[in-house]
This record gives structure tokens, C-alpha cells and sequence, in this order.
């Protein structure tokens, strides 16, 4: 929860007034998460710039803890620049997100190169928009760590021009943004892009005659004698045969976090320990783990909504619910991680019906919790709004659990 410390209260003060954070995943060829682009979506006037953002952000007492490893992207407006509140940013793990000028004269283009090239040798890396293609901003190229092209403006097969103009002028990685199928984000990466903003990754590759791995068999059976309070001896002799499930959960329970005097080695002892409700979750989150060539990114997206839905559920439903809300957050991918419809997916799970409900039909009390969760990686203000609204859900609360949930997600990666 939120420190109570006086000493933090006027941190705690600036980062409620943030604005509501929002976020967008940066994933590279092999679909891991490299960064986050994270912006302000409060709507009109009272909207933050991103620099105004990320200095509240880094007022935050947790705030090494909430950006986690990842490379924040930020977007700036030209403006903030050169007002002097970058000198409190730390460069090392920022991207700022420059957008080309609509005045492309050299009066107007000038000072800002000048603050560009300052800003670069201070360590700051940049990120251009593809305007900065034109012969207006040739300076400008390379400064670049990232140029980005958004597929809104132009078809994916003008895309390989585009970079090879990228590549003869700068060193910077290249970013698609707007890909929303895997079939254009093959294509990009086959043109030489980098990295890749959108949601393709999420989507299910549905194909009807699929079947669940065996290895995701062994995990929804340990999920089923889990939900249907099975005797231990019951779940132990599951575990004995799937040595991989058995290494995991042993190495997991005796990992510094459970803090444990003695070493845990029997199953069954494992199992008491845990005990039915942490088993619940550690199965849970085993369905995340990437396989058989999955996005890396799928399995980050569902444990971020996994956790920043229980934390949501914390501050406005019994304590009890909260582990339903994670199963909700961590399961909303399953159909993509299944590569089957949801229903289908569904089938083989025995699950509650509040759960069921909201990943089915999108209703039942964690429906709308799954909406927000869903919402914190898109930009639509409108539904983000009203669902954080009629949650009763101030935005220190959505923003302190969003970070938090994108920095536990980050403890729990490999590596």
C-alpha cells in the first residue's frame, strides 16, 4: 500500500496529481518487452506533458522499484525542452519522444537542434517521428537513438523504403507503431525493423482442431485439484510426474522471498506450506510462461494485468476477492496463449463463476476491473474515464497500482 510516512507525503501528493498513466508495451523481433511507452490520458487542459509526467513519477518514494529495468519512452513537447526540468531526469534509462516541427523553417528549426544536440550529449537518447525524414530536419538524424513509423500514415509495404532512408542517415533503431497483425510485423522485421508498438501479440491465432501442450495439461490439472481442494497426497503425486513442474515449484518456494530457515524438498511440503490459495496463483502464473514460440510480451501483458487487478480489487472489494481478480487478469490472455477461442480454453478449467463471467462475457463484479486493466494499455480516454469513475478509483490509486503491478511483473521475468 501507499507509505503512510509523513516524510513522503508531499511525494506522495505530487504523484496523485500525475494524471492517469497510461502505458504501451515496445516489444523487439522476439516479442519480448524491451520498454514502455508511458503517457498522461487525462483528457483536455489538465493533461501533463510528458516530461511534467515522468518527474512526478520519479518523486514516487518507490520510484527505481516502479520503473523497474525497462527503457521508459516519454513523450515531450518542444516547449519543455529547454525549461530546465530535464536537468532533474536521470538519462540513463529515458527516451524522449520528439515530434518534428510543423514550422520547418530554419528560424524555427534551429534552436531546437541546438537543444537536441545538448540533450544527446547529455545522454539522452532520442526518438523522432518519421517526419523527421524530410530534408527540413537533416540534422536532426543523427542525433536518433529511435526513429518510429506509424503505420497509421502509411501501408506496410512503403516500410522498407523507409528504413533503408532511416539506415543511410543514422545508427537509430526503428519502431513500428500501429502493427496490429503478425503477418505485418513479420513483414517489418524482414524490412529491418527493430522494435514494434501494438497489439498483434495479444491477439489469438486461432485454430480450432489446437490442443493444450502437455505441459499446459499437467498445469490445468494442478489448477482443477487445486480449485476442488484436493488432498495433498492427491496433488503430490501430480507434481511427481512433470519433473520440470516439481523443479519449478521447489526452486520457487525456497527462493529468497519466502524466507524459509530450512530447505524445502518434499512436494508435500511444499504444498502445505503454499497452502491452496498461493498454489492457485503459482499455477496461474505458470500459464503465462512463453511456449512453443509464443510472444514473450503475452505472457508480461497478463501478469501485469493479473497483479494490477488484484491491487485494484485491494482498494474496493473484500480481501478474498482479490486472488479471483488476479486469476481474471492473468487469464484474459488465455485464449491467445492457447491459440483457442476463449470459451474453448475455458473448458477444461474449473474456475468460478464471478471469474468465468468477466472473461466470457465481460460482466459480473470483475468485469469492470478488466475493462481499466484493459484501458491502461490503450488510448482511450473515454472508457478509461468512466470505468475509473463509476469504480469510485482516484487516480493515485489506479496510477500507484499500474506502476506497481509493471514493477512486480518485472521482479517475476527470468533473468
Amino acid at each position: 500500500m501507499p507509505s503512510n510516512d509523513p516524510s513522503d507525503v508531499a511525494a506522495t501528493a505530487s504523484f496523485a496529481d500525475a494524471g492517469l498513466i497510461g502505458r504501451e508495451a515496445i516489444v523487439d523481433r522476439d516479442r519480448a518487452v524491451v520498454g514502455y511507452e508511458l503517457f498522461d490520458r487525462s483528457a483536455g487542459p489538465a493533461a501533463a506533458s510528458g516530461i511534467a509526467l515522468l518527474l512526478n513519477l520519479l518523486s514516487h518514494p518507490d520510484a527505481e522499484g516502479l520503473l523497474g529495468r525497462h527503457t521508459v519512452f516519454i513523450r515531450c513537447e518542444h516547449e519543455s525542452l529547454s525549461n530546465g526540468d530535464l536537468d532533474l531526469v536521470p538519462p540513463e534509462r529515458v527516451v524522449l519522444m520528439v515530434p518534428s516541427l510543423p514550422d520547418e523553417s530554419p528560424a524555427a528549426v534551429a534552436p531546437v537542434t541546438q537543444l537536441l544536440k545538448d540533450l544527446r550529449a547529455r545522454g539522452f537518447r532520442l526518438a523522432f517521428d518519421q517526419g523527421v525524414l524530410k530534408k527540413s530536419f537533416l540534422e536532426w538524424l543523427p542525433l536518433a537513438s529511435h526513429v518510429r513509423l506509424d503505420l497509421a500514415h502509411f501501408a506496410p509495404q512503403i516500410g522498407q523504403s523507409l528504413v533503408r532512408l532511416v539506415r543511410s542517415s543514422t545508427q537509430a533503431q526503428v519502431i513500428a507503431q500501429n502493427v496490429h497483425t503478425a503477418e505485418v510485423q513479420a513483414q517489418l522485421a524482414g524490412y529491418g525493423v527493430a522494435l514494434f508498438q501494438g497489439h498483434w501479440f495479444a491477439k489469438p491465432s486461432v485454430i480450432e482442431a489446437k490442443g493444450v501442450r502437455p505441459s499446459q495439461a499437467i498445469v490445468l490439472q494442478l489448477i482443477n485439484l487445486v480449485r476442488r481442494q484436493a488432498d495433498p497426497v492427491e496433488i503430490e503425486e501430480l507434481l511427481k510426474r512433470d519433473p520440470t513442474l516439481s523443479f519449478n515449484l521447489l526452486r520457487f518456494i525456497n527462493s529468497a522471498g519466502f524466507g524459509l530457515t530450512t530447505e524445502v524438498t518434499s512436494f508435500r511440503h511444499a504444498v502445505m506450506i503454499l497452502g491452496l490459495n498461493k498454489l492457485f496463483r503459482w499455477a496461474a502464473m505458470l500459464m503465462t510462461t512463453p511456449q512453443d514460440g509464443s510472444a514473450p510480451a503475452l505472457g508480461t501483458t497478463a501478469v501485469v494485468r493479473g497483479r494490477l487487478m488484484e491491487l485494484l480489487a485491494t482498494e474496493i472489494m473484500p480481501r478474498d476477492e482479490a486472488d479471483n481478480a488476479f486469476v481474471v487478469g492473468v487469464f484474459s490472455l488465455l485464449d491467445a496463449m492457447l491459440s483457442m477461442p476463449m470459451q474453448k480454453a475455458l473448458e477444461s478449467l474449473s474456475l468460478p463463476q464471478a471469474v468465468t463471467d468477466a472473461l466470457l462475457h465481460h460482466q459480473g463484479p470483475f468485469a469492470p476491473l478488466l475493462t481499466l486493466t484493459e484501458a491502461c494499455e490503450s488510448e482511450n480516454d473515454k472508457v478509461f474515464a468512466e470505468t475509473a469513475i463509476a469504480l469510485g478509483l482516484s487516480n493515485h490509486q489506479v496510477n500507484w497500482a499500474h506502476l506497481n503491478a509493471l514493477a512486480w511483473a518485472d521482479e517475476m521475468a527470468p533473468g
